[in-house]
């Protein structure tokens, strides 16, 4: 075959940046038992939410002994609950080392000490400089916020929308079984029947505004209530809701 015959042949894949929402379960400890019965009752709570879904074990909370830790336990539990864990995030060089040895991905840390470790050459770096500036390049007016991401349609079930940067903003009803996702604001001006998650990039100062709280799942910077939990404050009726002291706050909005 022709080299040119060969270069014309469409490659059967290509690999693109993909922004998805993902859950992290924050490990303070590991005891195999404990950690099924937890995972169970959490997985009762919503079990369709937690159906299915990519799961990120977070080590940069753990106390534990390294030793202790057995990811295949680990991921056994929660494959027996329809939960696929992926990978592991931040940890010391003997838990990579395991969860490694359980193909699990390694991602970075986000707390200080491994931001510490992740960057520090970059900050050796960057003192050299008389006039490092430590805001990305790319961003070109760092006091103009992302712009929203608008929809007008009713978001239907089994829909995801996701604005990757900004606020979202909806002007029409999310139906049960839909799913929005915001790096800043969730707004829908109509019933929010599905599940909503702002902050999902880690913004705790995220809201959630609706015209009907009727949601199966409310999130902020992780920290979520399930349809249950809504029900006791603010039900059916416009509600903001936001991250106070690591608490899902209802209160109703104002009318003008």
């Amino acid at each position: 075959m022709s080299e040119t015959a060969v270069s014309g042949v469409k490659q059967c894949f290509q690999l693109k940046s993909a922004n998805v929402s993902m859950t992290a379960l924050e490990l303070y400890f590991f005891d195999n038992d404990d950690f099924e019965s937890t995972l169970r009752d959490k997985v009762s709570q919503a079990p369709g939410f937690f159906k299915d879904i990519p799961l990120i074990i977070s080590l940069e909370k753990y106390e534990g002994l390294s030793s202790e830790l057995d990811f295949f336990k680990i991921i056994g539990a929660c494959r027996r609950h329809n939960i696929h864990v992926i990978g592991v995030r931040g940890g010391n060089d003997d838990q990579r080392r395991l969860a490694r040895g359980a193909s699990l991905a390694l991602l970075p840390g986000g707390n200080q000490r491994d931001r510490d470790i992740d960057t520090a050459p970059a900050t050796e770096s960057a003192a050299t400089e008389p006039t490092g500036n430590p805001t990305p390049a790319r961003v070109e007016n760092p006091g103009e916020p992302a712009p929203a991401k608008i929809i007008n349609q009713p978001v239907r079930s089994g829909q995801q929308v996701y604005a990757p940067d900004g606020d979202l903003i909806i002007l029409a009803p999310v139906q049960a079984g839909a799913e929005v996702l915001a790096a800043g604001n969730v707004h829908v001006y109509g019933p929010l029947r599905g599940r909503a998650l702002a902050g999902i990039h880690g913004a705790e100062h995220a809201r959630v505004f609706c015209q009907s709280l009727e949601a199966e799942l409310v999130s902020i910077a992780g920290h979520y209530k399930i349809s249950e939990d809504l029900q006791d404050n603010g039900w059916k009726t416009a509600v903001q809701i936001q991250l106070r002291d690591d608490l899902l706050v209802v209160t109703p909005l104002e009318k003008a």
